[in-house]
C-alpha cells in the first residue's frame, strides 16, 4: 500500500510518517507548511506542499503516487482560536475533510484513518472515558472533530471505504529532539516557555474536586501515538478489512496539573513554585481515557511514561532554543 499522510510535516504527523516508513510502509506527505517543517521528514518521503482544500491537487497526488490509503491529520487545533474563528475552523477542518474524502473516493482509495480528539467528549463526569461516553463538545474545535467523525463514517459507508477514527488525549514528548513540538499551546511547552522567560508556571484553578484540587488529564507520548497510527493503518490494510472503528488513544492514567508541573521542575532543575490563577472556562476536572478498546482491536498499548515524555520534550526545547538567534540580533 501507499499511504498519503496529510499534515505529515507537523509535530504529530512527522512522528507518524517516521513510524510508518520505519515499518516498511510507503508514504507520501501533503502539508501546507503553516505549521509543518520539511526537515522533520525522512529523506526518502515525498513532500507535496498544498492544502486538503485543493481538490485538483488532491486528485493529482492520489493518482501520481497510486495512493491506496489516507491518514488525515491536517487540521487547525487551537481551542481558543476556534472560539474566535469558528467559520475558519469549520471551513478548514470539515470542508478540507469533505474535499479529501471526495477525492479519495474518486481515486478508489479504500482505507481512511482520521485524526480525531478527546475534545469530542466535552466535559463528561466519569472516571474513565470510554468510546461509549456521550459526545458533547464544548467548543468549535471539538465540534469540527465530531462532525469529521460523522462525515468519515458516512463517506465510508457510501463508498465502501474502511475507516478508523483515533481520539487522541493529551500529546507530549518527542521521539528525538528535532521532532519536538515547536508551539507553546500545549501544557508542557507552555510551562517550558514560562520557565525560560524566568516566570513561574501557571496553574488555572486549584479548587476542582480532584485529589490536589487541580485538573487531571491523560497524557500520551507522541511516539506511542505514532505507533497507534501504524497499528491502525495495518489493521485497515489487512485483507478483508472493512467497516468502521473508533478508539481512544491514551494511557488510561490520570496526572494532575500540579503533579505535571512538579515533574517538569524535577526534569528541568527549575523548581520555582507555580502561581495559581482562576479557572479557565470549560476546563473539565478530569479527563482520562479507557484504553481497553485500543488494546483489544489494535493490539496496541502505550509503553512510555510521564518522565520520558517531559525529558524528551525538554531536550527538544533546548535544541530549539540553541538554534534561535539571541534577542536583539
Amino acid at each position: 500500500m501507499t499511504w498519503l499522510i496529510t499534515g505529515g510535516a507537523g509535530y504529530i504527523g512527522a512522528h507518524v510518517a517516521r513510524a510508518m516508513t520505519g515499518a516498511g510502509e510507503r508514504v507520501v506527505v501533503l502539508d501546507d507548511l503553516s505549521a509543518g517543517v520539511p526537515a522533520r521528514l525522512p529523506a526518502d518521503v515525498s513532500l507535496v506542499a498544498g492544502s486538503a482544500l485543493d481538490a485538483g491537487l488532491l486528485e493529482r497526488v492520489l493518482a501520481e503516487h497510486a495512493v491506496t490509503g489516507v491518514v488525515h491529520l491536517a487540521a487547525r487545533k487551537q481551542v481558543a482560536e476556534s472560539v474566535a474563528e469558528p467559520t475558519r475552523y469549520y471551513r478548514e477542518n470539515v470542508g478540507g475533510l469533505a474535499t479529501l474524502l471526495e477525492a479519495a473516493a474518486g481515486a478508489g482509495v479504500r482505507r481512511f484513518l482520521f485524526s480525531s480528539s478527546a475534545a469530542v467528549y466535552g466535559n463528561p463526569d466519569v472516571d474513565l472515558i470510554t468510546e461509549d461516553t456521550p459526545c458533547a463538545p464544548v467548543n468549535p474545535y471539538g465540534e469540527t472533530k465530531l462532525a469529521g467523525e460523522w462525515l468519515v463514517r458516512a463517506a465510508g459507508e457510501a463508498h465502501g471505504i474502511a475507516t478508523t477514527c483515533l481520539r487522541y488525549f493529551n500529546v507530549a514528548g518527542a521521539a528525538e529532539p528535532g521532532l519536538a513540538d515547536t508551539g507553546v499551546s500545549n501544557i508542557v511547552p507552555m510551562v517550558f516557555d514560562r520557565l525560560t522567560r524566568g516566570e513561574a508556571p501557571r496553574i488555572f484553578g486549584d479548587d476542582y474536586p480532584t485529589p490536589d484540587g487541580t485538573c487531571v488529564r491523560d497524557y500520551i507520548h507522541v511516539a506511542d501515538l505514532a505507533e497507534a497510527h501504524l497499528a491502525a493503518a495495518r489493521r485497515l490494510g489487512a485483507p478483508g478489512a472493512g467497516g468502521d472503528l473508533t478508539v481512544n488513544i491514551g494511557r488510561g492514567e490520570g496526572v494532575s496539573v500540579r503533579e505535571l508541573v512538579t515533574l517538569i521542575g524535577e526534569v528541568t532543575g527549575d523548581t520555582r513554585p507555580a502561581v495559581v490563577e482562576g479557572r479557565r472556562p470549560g476546563d473539565a476536572p478530569r479527563a482520562v481515557a479507557s484504553a481497553a478498546l485500543a488494546a483489544r482491536e489494535l493490539g496496541w498499548t502505550a509503553s512510555r511514561g510521564m518522565r520520558e515524555m517531559v525529558a524528551s520534550a525538554w531536550r527538544g526545547w533546548q535544541l530549539r532554543r540553541a538554534a534561535e538567534p539571541p534577542e536583539g540580533a
